[in-house]
Order: structure tokens, then C-alpha cells, then sequence
């Protein structure tokens, strides 16, 4: 009798499990879940569905771990088994941005309805679910940071527990989040990343609009097939869920006449990280002015059609997947910028509103408005084709030296394979000289960024020590190793500043002291004599500074330090 009460007990407890409401519904929409209510709410789904498993991942600044829901109809939570069974696995990111809560609630009631069999996950789709990423963004919960918003009642805060922007930090890794996104993100090794966001900027019709991975750096055959098929059958997809998609809007106040760009996704954030990986990736952007419960909803119907268009298309986006992957596996060489191409359109639907002025209540000057009363629906122009720029040729091999262990960390949590001598040996290798770089003179996410840099090579015999590592071009992982190596890419680790101690010169002299030794070298050095005689006959302003010409043959002598602007990644060709 015990054991049928417990049963029914039980039974009672998992029916309860799969209905049970998301904070979001009891509130009719009003309220966002608290971090502990999302968790607690997964652990409660676990426990009553065989579809579900949720594990601690890597930790945060928080001190929390980041957890990861998995969700496989056979009840098989093994990444490894469902690249075996050709299964598009698709990564959920959600809240790294927590007072944008979207993608947050709208998981929640998502992961519930294929708990409980209300939404269909095809056999053929395997999902994980980041259910917070910022967490502490999300225990900093306020009703203010995001002035522009429509709701929720309270929300989490935009920085982590360092108060950097996690959606900056893919590459450089200031962040245990980051850190721990990886692993994630190459232990499931995705064949989509969906990043929830809410947008900010101009006002327009359109609940949701999504910012897609850039088509060409896809390559010719996926990035094609994402922009000419399964794009488009997403879009159809929500037009027929009523909820009409435009890419996202990244103007405010020009006017639309003038047409969109594509977003320019540099590896930093999700979406151009996962490109460097061949994993095709969305940051849904719903309208900060939109509702609460209208964002929440065209969230839920956003990954709802990506769930069905990737059980439609597992087949060609596994087999195009591969192919761009043993493309990169074989490429030469590399594009590391790439620029809007503006002789190329498509076009799209725009719904927006007309703008207009008038006196503003807070200044007494004029403001400009969007006048909801005249709404428009236009086609306008869509510049979504961009052009490769500043191709680096695949060295066989990369060089660096032991004591940039912070660089080496972060080539092997990102799956590169590294090797190290087992003696001390000297290399023919091409050296790059840092012939000219701007430093940001503002601070951006802990860092002054390093661009612009100029660079020159040579070959040179470099002695290299026991234990300094050796990274061969063999890899899957080549275009994340070129992107981050070569010093000019747009968020290599050299623009991260990485490598900052070889920019300041550790020795030097005393003018007085060196114009002894200076007129011995020049005396030694008949050609260094004619180089100086020539700069002086040229530069009217060098010959008249004797520091300037001291400096000349100073930099050109054997007491000039090597390492002084020498970039320490060295390519074995």
C-alpha cells in the first residue's frame, strides 16, 4: 500500500514538473525569472524527463558554475554519439546580456513544452541550453539600466562581475564565462549557435529581427546555402507564425532609404567566434520597445523554426558543415578583414514609421520622433556581400616561446593542438618587426586595443629553448590559429594586447656615454656610415638632432635590443 502511494505521489509530482509555469506566465507576462527560479525550474525537469539532463560546466566571476540543459529524445546526452548519428546539435546561449531576459524566459517554457511533448524536437536535432550566462549580470537585478526598454519589471545589469561585456570577450577570455563558453562550445562542437539579445536603436514595426553570421566568411558553399535556402525558409517560417522578421537594424535615426548593412561581426563576439569554427550562428536582437511578452513570445517562435528548419535540413547542413571544415583544413591562406561590398544588394521588406519633429518636453528644443500614426512598409536595400581584405598566407608552423603561457592557454582550451621542443634548437623562420600600430587612447572591455599595426618581415636564425611550443598547420582549428596569431587581424591576441611587453624598449643608454661607442660602430660599419650620410642629406630635421642620430645608429648596431618590437609568434614556412 506504501509503494502505490508513493507511486501516486510521484506521479502526481511529475505531472505537476511538466506543467509547471515559468514566472513569465504567472505574471502575465510582466516579470523575468530570477536566476534561481531558472535553475531550480531546469533541476525540477531533469528529474521528470528522460529528454533532459542538466550539468555544472566550467565556474564564473560569479562563483556560480555555468550549467548546460541537454536535450535528445533517445534520452543520449553525449555530443561525441550524436556527431556519430549525423544529428544537427544547435547551442542556445541565453543572458549574456541579462537585462536583455528574452531568450531566458522564452528557454524555459521551450525546454518544458518538449518536456512534456506540447513542442516536437525532431529525432535528428540534439539541443543544449545555456540557461544564464551572465549570472552575475543577473543576480544584479534593477528596474532602471535599460531606459530605453519596454520591461520586464526588473531585469539583470548589461556587465558581468567584473563588469565586462561578456559579448566582447570570445576571443581574449578576461572572463571565467568565457573560459568556460568554450569548453561548452567545443565539447558540443554546434552546428548553430543562437545567442538571444534585445535590440536598441530605431523604432519600427518588427518585433524581431536576427543578425546572421556573415555568408561569405562561412565560405563559398555553407555561407551560400545559409543565405540562398535555409535562411530563407526561416523567415517564411515566422511571416507564417505572424511574426515578420527583418535582419537586424543597425541604424537609428538614418533614414531607410539609404538601405542596411550586414553587422560587421568581428571574432569578439558569439557570432564571429563561431565562424572561425564553421558553426553557423544567429543573435536574435527582439525591438527593446516591443512589449515584454511580445519579445518573449517571437523568441519562443524564433528557436521553434530553427528546431524545424534544422530537422529539414540536418543532412546538407552536416555534409556542408564538414566541407568547409576540410576546406579550412587545406586553405593556403586566409582573409583577416573583410568589407561591406556596396556593389552588391539584395532587398527587403522594412516596416517602419516616418520620423518627425517637434519640441522636447525635457530641453524645450526640437527632438525627432518616429509618429507611430504613419507607419510604412518599403523595400529597401540589404548590402549583405562583403569583400575578403588582407589575406595572410598559412605559415607550416607557428614558434612561440614558453613565457607567453597565457596565449598558449587559450590556443588549447580552444582545441588546438600545441607541441613542445624537447631541446634547445635554432630556426631558419620568418620574423615579423611592429612597424607602426595606433593604441586605443580610451579603455575598451580592460583594454587599450592595439589597430592599424603595420608590420615588415625577415628571416632570421632564432635560437628556440626546450619547452617552447611548436603549432603546426594541420589542424581543424587553422583559420581560429591564423586569425589569432598574425598580429594585423582584427581581434588577434596582439590587438588584445597580449604581447604589449615587446612595444616598450627594456635597455638604452646615456647620449654622453654612447658617442663613444656610436663613432666606433660607424667606423666598423662603413655601410651603416653611408645609410646615416644619405638619411642626413635627405632629412634637413635629422641632420641637425644629434639624439635623432645617435638613436639611428643606435637602432642599428649590435647593442639595439632584438626583442624590442619583435613580434614573439615566429612562422615556420
Amino acid at each position: 500500500m506504501k509503494n502505490i502511494f508513493s507511486l501516486f505521489i510521484g506521479i502526481i509530482l511529475s505531472a505537476s514538473s511538466f506543467a509547471q509555469q515559468t514566472p513569465f506566465e504567472k505574471s502575465g507576462g510582466k516579470e523575468s525569472a530570477t536566476y534561481f527560479q531558472a535553475i531550480e525550474f531546469y533541476k525540477n525537469l531533469d528529474k521528470v524527463s528522460s529528454k533532459i539532463f542538466m550539468k555544472e560546466m566550467g565556474p564564473t566571476d560569479a562563483g556560480y558554475p555555468l550549467h548546460l540543459v541537454l536535450i535528445s529524445n533517445d534520452a543520449n546526452f553525449d555530443p561525441v554519439q550524436w556527431h556519430k548519428e549525423n544529428k544537427a546539435i544547435i547551442l542556445i546561449n541565453n543572458g549574456i546580456h541579462p537585462g536583455e531576459p528574452d531568450g531566458i524566459d522564452a528557454s524555459m517554457m521551450l525546454v518544458r513544452d518538449i518536456a512534456n511533448g506540447k513542442m516536437k524536437l525532431p529525432d535528428n536535432v540534439a539541443m543544449a541550453f545555456i540557461p544564464i550566462y551572465n549570472i552575475g549580470g543577473c543576480l544584479n537585478r534593477n528596474s532602471y539600466s535599460r531606459a530605453n526598454q519596454n520591461g520586464p519589471i526588473e531585469y539583470g545589469f548589461r556587465g558581468n562581475s567584473q563588469n565586462l561585456d561578456l559579448n566582447r570577450d570570445f576571443t581574449k577570455c578576461d572572463t571565467r564565462e568565457a573560459r568556460s563558453f568554450t569548453q561548452i562550445f567545443h565539447f558540443l562542437n554546434p552546428d548553430i549557435l543562437i545567442d538571444n539579445h534585445v535590440s536598441d536603436g530605431a523604432d519600427y514595426q518588427h518585433t524581431m529581427t536576427l543578425l546572421t553570421t556573415q555568408y561569405d566568411k562561412l565560405g563559398a558553399d555553407l555561407g551560400a546555402w545559409l543565405r540562398d535556402k535555409f535562411e530563407p525558409a526561416v523567415y517564411k517560417s515566422m511571416t507564417e507564425k505572424k511574426w515578420d522578421l527583418v535582419p537586424y537594424v543597425n541604424f537609428e535615426t538614418s533614414a531607410p532609404g539609404n538601405g542596411m548593412q550586414q553587422f560587421y561581426d568581428p571574432p569578439r563576439y558569439s557570432s564571429g567566434y563561431a565562424a572561425l569554427f564553421q558553426t553557423i550562428a544567429f543573435m536574435p536582437e527582439t525591438h527593446m520597445l516591443k512589449p515584454f511578452s511580445d519579445r518573449v513570445r517571437s523568441t519562443y517562435a524564433l528557436m521553434q523554426t530553427m528546431i524545424e528548419q534544422a530537422g529539414l535540413n540536418a543532412g546538407e547542413l552536416i555534409s556542408l558543415r564538414k566541407k568547409a571544415m576540410n576546406d579550412v583544413a587545406v586553405r593556403t591562406s586566409f582573409p583577416l578583414t573583410w568589407n561591406v561590398d556596396s556593389s552588391k544588394n539584395s532587398m527587403v521588406t522594412f516596416k517602419g514609421y516616418e520620423q518627425a519633429f517637434k519640441t522636447s518636453d525635457a530641453t524645450g528644443l526640437q527632438r525627432m520622433y518616429y509618429d507611430r500614426s504613419k507607419p510604412f512598409t518599403k523595400e529597401i536595400k540589404y548590402y549583405n556581400v562583403f569583400a575578403p581584405e588582407n589575406f595572410v598566407s598559412k605559415p607550416r608552423a607557428y614558434i612561440i616561446p614558453h613565457g607567453w603561457e597565457q596565449v598558449i592557454e587559450l590556443l588549447k582550451i580552444n582545441n588546438v593542438t600545441t607541441r613542445q621542443f624537447s631541446n634547445d634548437t635554432t630556426i631558419e623562420v620568418q620574423v615579423y618587426h611592429i612597424d607602426d600600430y595606433k593604441s586605443a587612447p580610451r579603455a575598451y572591455e580592460k583594454h587599450h586595443k592595439n589597430y592599424d599595426v603595420k608590420v615588415s618581415s625577415s628571416v632570421q636564425k632564432i635560437k628556440f629553448l626546450k619547452g617552447d611550443y611548436i603549432i603546426l598547420l594541420n589542424q581543424p582549428t587553422n583559420r581560429y590559429i591564423v586569425e589569432m596569431l598574425d598580429p594585423t587581424g582584427d581581434d588577434s591576441f596582439f590587438s588584445w594586447n597580449f604581447f604589449d611587453g615587446i612595444l616598450q624598449q627594456k635597455e638604452g643608454y646615456s647620449d654622453y656615454r654612447w658617442e663613444d661607442l656610436a663613432a666606433d660602430v660607424l667606423k666598423n660599419d662603413p655601410v651603416l656610415k653611408q645609410k646615416m650620410e644619405e638619411k642626413k642629406k635627405n632629412d634637413a630635421k635629422f641632420a641637425g638632432n644629434a639624439s635623432a642620430q645617435l638613436d639611428f645608429i643606435y637602432k642599428n648596431s649590435p647593442y639595439y635590443e632584438p626583442a624590442h618590437l619583435r613580434y614573439p609568434v615566429y612562422r615556420l614556412n
